[in-house]
């Protein structure tokens, strides 16, 4: 696996962070770094049609190799990694036989990465554990899934005697922000259906995700000098804590598991003279998310009946929806990807996605997209890792899926 080690370390340390900030597309320069090292790996290993265009989309086609009829399978994986902490400066720490103990991440910051509070640790015992130094995240959130996917390909086009269909490839900006797909031209793709190689632990297959909403907050507050401000200053940050306070506390994300949904407090700045609060609102079942929805709007009527008209002003935008709606009437998909597990030793685990992917949207955009497992855990930030070995199965199961289409 020194090859899957090197072209996965090769990739987390280009920084590739999106900005939810930017109105450009995509958000960050940044990006095309990874996507034109991409493009021309590509193109080296011998795909055809490969471009970039100018929204850092990477395309390319692994030509079939038998004239049977096969459906054409797209394979997707996202090239940005969060907003709301650093991708640049990556330096991973490699773990290599671990013996199942607390990790040092970083013994200057005291860090520890311990089984005693990520207890899914102890399931790789043995194995080659690639974690942060405590600094920034790692980018395995999905630098493993493209990974997982250039390993299969090269394996693919190594072992010719695999017959498989037309395999399409895309690589995407933005993912992280909500504008993965925003200028994804599907017509261009043109698969049948697809897979995103973008979950976490050995075996997770996920078909159905949060319906999904922002809502963003301006509380515009009055300063006056504190020595007059008695029944004339409104203190925009503290009529914002009062509106959070408004909301369950139990349907915050530390609160909720499997398909429960929350709220959750995302950004907070401001001053007196005025604040921002930002929320995403997430819910696998359409009703209650829209019922969250209201809440919120609800939320904002009151404040501004207690205060004074305009003193909160709501943004609320819907951002994806559940794709399962699309993708169980072609449940094949998620079935073959099941059977392809289970033949290489690999057990299926089908389960809701607490967030969304790429494949939210594209399944709503006729493009069928589960998501498959690449391996990582503790997304997002510093406490994130990766075991080599399940990069490595993503890579297995690619291929048996591809193999199995050709004997359908």
């Amino acid at each position: 696996m020194k090859n899957l080690l090197e072209r996965f370390l090769k990739y987390v340390k280009i920084d590739t962070q999106s900005d939810d900030n930017s109105n450009t597309y995509p958000s960050t320069e940044k990006q095309f770094d990874l996507a034109r090292m991409l493009v021309g790996e590509l193109t080296q290993i011998g795909l055809k049609d490969v471009s970039v265009d100018e929204h850092c989309y990477v395309m390319a086609t692994l030509p079939a190799n038998t004239e049977k009829k096969i459906p054409t399978i797209g394979l997707i994986a996202h090239m940005d990694t969060a907003p709301d902490m650093s991708g640049a400066n990556v330096n991973p720490q490699i773990i290599k036989n671990y013996d199942g103990k607390d990790i040092m991440l970083n013994a200057e910051m005291n860090l520890v990465l311990s089984p005693s509070e990520f207890p899914e640790l102890l399931h790789y015992k043995g194995q080659t554990i690639i974690t942060t130094d405590g600094t920034t995240l790692l980018g395995a959130d999905d630098k493993a899934g493209i990974t997982a996917i250039m390993e299969a390909l090269q394996y693919l086009i190594a072992h010719p005697e695999i017959e498989h269909g037309i395999i399409r490839i895309g690589f995407t900006p933005d993912e992280e922000i909500g504008r993965g797909v925003d200028k994804f031209d599907v017509a261009k793709f043109n698969a049948d259906f697809a897979y995103t190689l973008d979950g976490g632990r050995v075996g997770e297959i996920e078909f159905e995700n949060f319906n999904a909403a922002m809502a963003k907050i301006t509380v515009q507050g009055r300063n006056i000098h504190p020595g007059y401000a008695k029944d004339k200053m409104i203190n925009s940050m503290l009529a914002a804590i009062e509106f959070n306070e408004l909301l369950p506390v139990n349907e915050r994300p530390e609160y909720t598991a499997n398909y429960e949904g929350f709220y959750h407090l995302t950004k907070f700045e401001g001053s007196v003279e005025k604040s921002l609060i930002q929320y995403i609102i997430r819910d696998h079942d359409r009703k209650k998310f829209e019922k969250k929805k209201e809440y919120i709007q609800n939320a904002v009527e009151f404040m501004n009946k207690k205060y004074r008209e305009q003193t909160f002003k709501l943004e609320l935008k819907d951002q994806y929806y559940n794709m399962r709606e699309m993708v169980e009437p072609q449940y094949h998909i998620v079935q073959t990807a099941i059977d392809a597990m289970k033949e290489t030793g690999v057990e299926p685990i089908v389960v809701p996605i607490r967030g969304g992917t790429d494949g939210s949207r594209l399944s709503y955009m006729v493009l069928p997209c589960p998501n498959l497992f690449a391996g990582g855990h503790n997304f997002h930030g510093k406490m994130e890792y990766i075991p080599l070995e399940s990069i490595q199965k993503s890579v297995e199961v690619i291929v048996k899926i591809v193999e199995l289409y050709a004997k359908k």
